[in-house]
């Protein structure tokens, strides 16, 4: 079979070679899988470079989310078990972190359901406790973690601000529900949002950006407002002032959704039951904005590096006959 590996950390479009291999053979309590769709996220490239916490050993084929194809045809969402990662025509995966795509997608926004919008339900509901009514504001809202609390913050009942950079992006937030834009290249985020919410600032601020965007969030957070961070796409970790928490009553709220596979999995089904429902009602809908081949993966996952893709980019591998590889 086809898949890429990396052999030696660096940026994607370098570190990633596609390789004829053989089919990873599943281990205890594994199955393979047969990728219909492989959605790329930022942890891909965190991976390819050697910042993420979990550092796979080389060679390793990256891809932490699919759509794949059981054995015995049913078409599940995964987590594929690493080094064997979705970036290939097959993957392995644990058997009991399987869950079934939802019939109203199809494979590339089935693929996108899970992650990002597992952390926007569990930042957003678990964690922050939005309530109807409040305002949220997203940081990165035309991205793919974004785009996904920008409509889970609809679904919710909220007021939703989305923080972009360029006016395509913006152009997307719109088309997303934004109740707000500020384009972060043209406007004062600051002063944006002040002027949007009369002085009041937002309740919820989801935050998967890091550096410069968590000072403006500081700025910005209501009384008794929430922060959650849930990433550092910009490559900068803030040390947040703990006496600026205190005097303005805010709360910082860390996320990091895969601690829940182990220590509490059943909210993990219940979250993607609450998911499937929303997908079947229309009311959320992964942005899939680029569909493309195995053969350019490496590409792909280096725009996604580069800050320059919206929504979610998505490799469809090519069909696969059924000898063995």
């Amino acid at each position: 079979m086809q898949a890429w590996q990396v052999h030696e950390n660096g940026e994607p479009s370098e570190a990633m070679r596609l390789a004829e291999v053989a089919r990873p053979t599943p281990g205890d309590g594994q199955v393979l899988l047969k990728v219909r769709a492989a959605n790329i996220n930022f942890p891909d490239v965190l991976m390819c470079r050697g910042h993420y916490q979990v550092r796979p050993p080389l060679p390793f084929t990256p891809g932490v989310e699919i759509c794949g194809e059981t054995e015995d045809g049913r078409r599940v969402i995964a987590n594929p078990a690493l080094p064997y990662g979705g970036f290939a025509e097959y993957a392995v995966a644990d058997a009991a972190g399987l869950l079934p795509a939802p019939e109203s997608l199809d494979d590339a926004e089935a693929a996108a359901l899970h992650i990002g919008y597992q952390t926007g339900w569990f930042g957003l509901h678990r964690r922050a406790r939005l309530e109807a009514g409040e305002t949220l504001l997203v940081h990165a809202a035309a991205g793919g973690v974004g785009s996904a609390a920008v409509q889970l913050g609809k679904a919710a009942g909220a007021t939703v601000i989305g923080v972009v950079g360029g006016a395509d992006k913006a152009a997307v937030a719109r088309e997303l529900g934004c109740d707000v834009v500020i384009d972060r290249r043209t406007e004062d985020v600051v002063a944006a949002v002040k002027e949007a919410t009369g002085g009041r600032g937002a309740d919820v601020i989801y935050d998967p950006v890091g550096g410069d965007a968590y000072t403006q969030s500081t700025k910005v957070v209501a009384f008794e407002g929430r922060i959650v961070v849930v990433g550092f796409a910009s490559g900068t970790i803030p040390s947040p002032g703990l006496n600026h928490a205190l005097v303005k009553n805010y709360s910082i709220q860390g996320l990091h959704w895969g601690l829940y596979a182990t220590k509490n999995p059943k909210l993990i089904a219940h979250c993607h039951e609450q998911l499937t429902d929303l997908a079947a009602r229309g009311v959320v809908k992964p942005l899939v904005s680029e569909r493309v081949p195995l053969s350019d993966a490496a590409a792909a996952v280096q725009r996604v590096a580069d800050g320059v893709t919206t929504g979610r980019v998505t490799i469809l591998p090519s069909p696969v006959n059924g000898a063995a590889a």
